[in-house]
């Protein structure tokens, strides 16, 4: 009898409002966010304790949902957990069948009929594979990106799930990291605007869409500055580093409308992230009125007491929820624990409320309440994914993602002749490595290679020779990739193909899980025999056009000083071969520019070009050693962040300020005349730098305040401009808190971060 009282309550607080006018739902519409927690409201109050708790519960898939249901161990645990309305999300349930049956179970079989929310790791793509992030960062062009994560939310979508843990936004300057992958680089300002692109691609404008899915920023915070770049590590820097680096990305998540993070597995100043409440307490739902929910990352809850930062699993639950964390990712110490802890008087009502209520929101934000089943459609499902549609998307994408690093010769682009190819590397001819690390749902062997995308254009004159593998046993879940250190067999039979060649194309670096999570490298170089393979190619046959697949920075030193043509291709995902293809025979025009600084040695990391000047800059006396260097290897990056070439020049000049003095409400525009003095259409990313001279606390030697990509005809010339104000120069001072201060600035204007052409201007408060 009082669950069929309860079924009606149910309908009307859901937003169902089967007893309500027109009117009523007219005006529902108008006061929409007040009408959500009018709703979540009426559901707290029938919720237990237990269901409360529940949903701050979250599990990976466990059984074949469309058999019988388990009957003992764990399994049987969640499933019992999941009809009890213990379960707020599911993790790793892909495919509308799956979905929906458990759906049903949730909405159907529970006292609350509270629907699940589903996640996943759509990170660059579901089945359908855009460009690792790392990639798509060196395209520069917001749209395409902000277009590449709408390809992978509506395939996502299309199989039943609502929610993926991405963008990853933390900023990195260490490329022995294997998550460089993941993110948008080393920079402040360009990951901020691909954080707010990511976040609108994933997210859209409308919720109710059955095309989008929410976005997760993450890992908050710090992640990204792991000591000695060793996954998992601690991170310790000041809050001048936290403010001004680490926190502005996660900010523009916020103002893009991101509902949910992610907090991440390392500690800052002797607290796991996990349980920290000045992060998820005092800054994010605090100062930054972030109105979402918090979810752990994967079992770092209990990671806390590994850290000695609790002692037993019930102490971490305490602290991970009176710290801010509102969802437990597959630790299983909220529903444990929590009850307990709340009788206890260690973790208040309050607290589980407030985490319950963020996680509801969430879902009527979603319409889950009103329909549960809206992504359940196996007709869209089937018609969805990997259509045609989302192929070319994803191909635009990984031409934009290809920079250009070296052309000596013109040997680029390839002449579409009679000319001999000689095509050499194992990854040439890979169909899963360009898929890169976190690929989704997509399958082995579905990439298009090198070796096909260049058949389609020179089949009958190609000749392609492995030479050598590049690892043995490549299994994600693998302990380590073991790489191939001894096996040169087939080098004889490259070296023929080489000298009967007048181009030699090498496709040589990573395999696609090299980087990625726990896949952190001390040693940067190409893996295993390769570089002897380069080597040994380049005495039978120095005309070589050397393409990368990796998906961090390489240490490429001997490569760059010798090989004529290097093309850094990363791992573009599904349509990587016909990208790269493309590019060597110049149908299309290669743009990108680097979002990471290529070290010269692995001694120099971490490397990136916003550094401190420290108080013993470059000295100018030529025997002086007391000075910030090394005294074996240069300072400076072999290729700097922003860098890339083009298959035509550019030429900047005549660089103007409109005024030297910038006042609190006034502005400057900066310009600078762009010229195409090469013979092809191009594009090019023009930046602009400020150096804050002097502040209240020291300022990097320059900074990325603005960028455009422009495209120009041969001989044609524009005048870009560039507004700075004084938000254009605020940072988070000594005074703690965001302010322009008065003072000299330096402006810099070019195609990379050493750009020389600059002016002055002085900020008067």
């Amino acid at each position: 009898m009082k669950k069929n009282l309860l079924r009606p309550i149910f309908l009307i607080t859901t937003g169902l409002l089967f007893f309500v006018g027109h009117a009523q739902k007219k005006a529902a519409v108008v006061v929409k966010n007040k009408a959500i927690e009018t709703r979540v409201d009426s559901i707290l109050k029938l919720m237990t304790l237990e269901e409360k708790i529940g949903q701050m519960n979250q599990y990976n898939g466990f059984w074949d949902v469309t058999g019988p249901a388990p009957k003992d161990g764990q399994a049987a645990q969640k499933y019992e957990h999941i009809k009890k309305g213990w379960v707020g999300s599911m993790l790793n349930v892909t495919g509308v069948k799956d979905v929906k049956a458990l759906q049903k179970i949730a909405v159907e079989q529970t006292n609350r009929h509270i629907p699940l929310i589903f996640g996943y790791d759509v990170v660059h793509g579901y089945q359908t594979i855009s460009p690792i992030p790392l990639a798509e960062a060196a395209s520069w062009d917001l749209q395409a990106i902000e277009r590449s994560a709408q390809i992978a939310a509506e395939e996502a979508a299309a199989v039943g799930l609502n929610w993926t843990f991405a963008p990853m936004v933390d900023i990195t300057r260490d490329a022995r990291w294997g998550r460089v992958m993941e993110g948008a680089g080393e920079d402040v300002y360009l990951g901020s605007k691909i954080a707010y692109a990511r976040v609108k691609g994933f997210q859209g404008d409308d919720f109710k869409s059955a095309k989008t899915i929410l976005a997760c920023a993450k890992h908050f915070a710090a992640y990204g500055f792991a000591e000695a770049g060793r996954d998992y590590n601690t991170a310790d820097i000041g809050e001048s580093t936290l403010r001004n680096v680490v926190f502005p990305p996660f900010q523009a998540s916020i103002d893009a409308g991101v509902r949910t993070f992610m907090n991440s597995f390392n500690e800052i100043d002797g607290t796991p992230a996990t349980g920290s409440a000045y992060l998820q307490r005092n800054i994010l739902k605090g100062e930054w009125r972030f109105d979402g929910f918090v979810v752990s990352d994967w079992g770092s809850i209990g990671e806390m007491i590994n850290h000695g930062y609790a002692m037993d699993g019930k102490q971490a639950a305490e602290l991970a929820a009176n710290a801010g964390s509102d969802m437990d990712m597959e630790s299983y110490l909220y529903v444990a624990h929590l009850a307990q802890l709340v009788r206890e008087g260690k973790v208040k009502k309050s607290v589980i409320e407030e985490a319950a209520r963020r996680i509801l929101r969430v879902k009527f934000e979603l319409g889950l309440f009103e329909n549960p089943y809206r992504y359940c459609d196996e007709v869209r499902e089937k018609a969805t994914v990997g259509k045609a549609e989302f192929r070319e998307g994803v191909l635009d994408m990984a031409k934009k993602s290809i920079v250009l690093l070296k052309n000596e010769n013109g040997i680029l682009p390839l002449a579409k002749s009679d000319k001999k190819i000689a095509l050499i590397g194992a990854l040439a001819a890979d169909k899963s490595s360009p898929l890169g690390s976190w690929r989704g749902a997509s399958k082995d062997g579905t990439a298009v290679s090198v070796l096909e995308g260049l058949q389609k254009y020179n089949g009958n004159k190609l000749t392609y020779a492995k030479g050598a593998e590049v690892a043995i046993g490549t299994n994600v879940f693998a302990k380590e990739v073991k790489l191939n250190m001894t096996d040169k067999s087939g080098f004889e039979e490259a070296i023929a193909v080489a000298k009967g060649a007048d181009v030699v194309i090498m496709v040589l670096g990573e395999i696609g899980f090299q980087t990625g999570e726990g896949r952190s490298r001390v040693e940067l170089g190409l893996p295993g025999v390769q570089q002897e393979l380069l080597e040994t190619i380049y005495k039978a046959n120095p005309n070589i056009v050397l393409v990368l697949n990796n998906g961090r920075p390489l240490v490429i030193p001997w490569a760059a000083k010798n090989i004529p043509a290097i093309v850094e291709a990363w791992q573009l995902g599904t349509e990587s071969g016909n990208a790269i293809a493309q590019v060597l025979y110049g149908d299309y025009n290669p743009s990108g520019k680097l979002p990471m600084g290529f070290p010269r040695s692995e001694g120099q990391l971490p490397l990136y070009y916003s550094h401190k000047n420290t108080g013993r800059p470059n000295l100018p006396a030529p025997d002086e050693v007391f000075w910030s260097h090394y005294g074996d290897e240069a300072n400076t990056a072999l290729y700097p962040f922003g860098y890339g070439l083009s298959y035509t020049t550019f030429e900047y000049s005549n660089l103007k300020l409109s005024s030297n003095s910038l006042t609190k409400e006034g502005k400057i525009e900066v310009s600078v005349q762009l010229k195409n003095t090469g013979k092809v259409t191009g594009k090019e990313v023009v930046q602009m730098y400020l150096r804050d001279l002097v502040g209240s606390s020291t300022r990097p030697v320059r900074e990325l305040k603005g960028f455009e990509l422009v495209e120009l005809k041969s001989g044609e010339a524009k005048t870009i401009t560039f507004t700075i104000d004084s938000k254009t120069i605020e940072y988070y001072t000594a005074n703690r808190k965001w302010e322009a201060e008065p003072g000299d600035f330096k402006v810099f204007i070019g195609g990379n971060s050493e750009a020389t052409l600059a002016a002055d201007f002085e900020f008067k408060n």
